[in-house]
């Protein structure tokens, strides 16, 4: 599955009105109090592992790429060591991922510029990042925003979602939806808005059927039909002998 056709999987069919102005912050409000501590669930070190960690997670669990990027990091923790290791020896550590293969080539091939053009560092610019193979708009504004602080919004899976199913910002492309959303957030919100949608969508309002009842921004979102709790089942009971 492309990455294009993922995102137009995550669009939901259910029929959404476009929030309210009004509704905007006291929605992320609740969304900030239920994620606080809202953060990315890659783990990394530095710069450099933060960028190889987002290249590999595309169409890929956040655990998935954690359990194979602790052993490679440990190994080939810089530009130069990752060369060193060479698109073979990455493979041999990432073939738990998605499209491991491509990614293999990927890291090389962006660890190689790092070092021949930057000396070895990240570039913090937009451009140069997106120039790196294997870094599209989404992985530079991850980047951008957890490494350099940037109040940037990195669409995903999630954010088209609930960019959607929400209201918050509606549109059929992942371009759209992100400029709804530097466009509607407030700007004292940007900096930490990505992750609380992110982690919103991947536990609460999920892709098959989002947990409205367990939702403290529900009276907020546009979606017109919530989903009620699951329910219980009544205790069976067992036939006793008389």
């Amino acid at each position: 599955m492309t990455e294009t056709t993922a995102l137009a999987a995550a669009r939901p069919k259910a029929a959404s009105a476009r929030m309210p102005n009004k509704n905007v912050r006291p929605f992320l409000e609740a969304l900030a109090g239920h994620w606080p501590d809202a953060k990315t669930e890659l783990v990394y070190s530095d710069v450099y592992t933060l960028l190889v960690s987002v290249v590999l997670s595309a169409q890929a669990t956040d655990i998935s790429v954690n359990k194979a990027t602790g052993p490679l990091f440990k190994l080939a923790g810089t530009p130069q060591a990752m060369v060193a290791l060479g698109v073979e020896g990455v493979g041999r550590y990432i073939r738990t991922i998605g499209l491991w293969q491509g990614k293999a080539r990927n890291v090389v091939a962006l660890s190689e510029i790092l070092v021949a053009q930057y000396g070895g560092e990240v570039p913090h610019d937009r451009d140069a990042l997106e120039a790196l193979p294997g870094v599209g708009r989404k992985t530079a504004n991850v980047v951008l925003n957890v490494a350099f602080g940037e109040p940037t919004i990195a669409v995903d899976t999630h954010l088209f979602r609930l960019g959607n199913r929400t209201g918050l910002a509606p549109g059929a492309t992942v371009r759209v939806v992100e400029d709804q959303l530097l466009k509607r957030i407030p700007p004292d919100m940007l900096m930490h808005a990505h992750h609380w949608l992110i982690l919103h969508g991947r536990y609460i309002c999920k892709a098959r059927l989002p947990e409205c009842w367990r939702c403290n921004a529900a009276p907020w979102c546009g979606l017109k039909t919530k989903s009620p709790p699951p329910a219980v089942k009544p205790p069976s009971r067992k036939h006793v002998a008389a």
